[in-house]
């Protein structure tokens, strides 16, 4: 009988040991992951308020380009008459025509307006500068001599 009592007390013993040895594993893993957690959401919110900030930097940029490009007329190194000059805005910003508030246009100054350290014109800035350089340039007159009862309107 004191053999069987030894082999269970050791066994209790070893259960013991093992279920001791388990939750202090699991206490440390769970330590080291709420550790790594709180990292993971401080550096989270840091690029969170990263974003915010350039996406806020990248708005104004914007917005001051648009503002430029409207006001470029009126700016000190623009050479043009302010009457003279036409706003587009997209694919390029403006047309100036100097001569016309004169009624006299010498000639058609097609303007791209950049502002900011890394002013790069987009592709398809290039492609109609290269058009314009190419002389694929031509006028047309859109002649419409209806009336307005003439003007057929579908009520489906």
């Amino acid at each position: 009988m004191d053999t069987w009592l030894i082999v269970t007390i050791s066994a209790l013993i070893a259960l013991l040991i093992i279920i001791i040895y388990s939750y202090l594993i699991n206490w440390r893993y769970k330590k080291l992951f709420k550790i790594w957690q709180e990292a993971e959401i401080i550096a989270l919110e840091q690029e969170k308020k990263k974003i915010r900030q350039t996406a806020i930097f990248q708005s104004r940029s914007v917005l001051t380009g648009k503002f430029t490009e409207q006001m470029t007329p009126y700016l000190p190194e623009f050479k043009y008459d302010p009457t003279e000059a036409r706003f587009i805005g997209s694919p390029i910003d403006m047309i100036v025509f100097p001569g016309l508030a004169q009624g006299d246009p010498q000639e058609v100054v097609i303007m791209e307006i950049k502002t900011g350290k890394h002013c790069q014109l987009t592709y398809a800035e290039k492609k109609i500068r290269q058009l314009i350089e190419d002389g694929m340039v031509r006028w047309e007159l859109i002649e419409r001599n209806g009336k307005p009862e003439d003007i057929e309107i579908d009520e489906d």
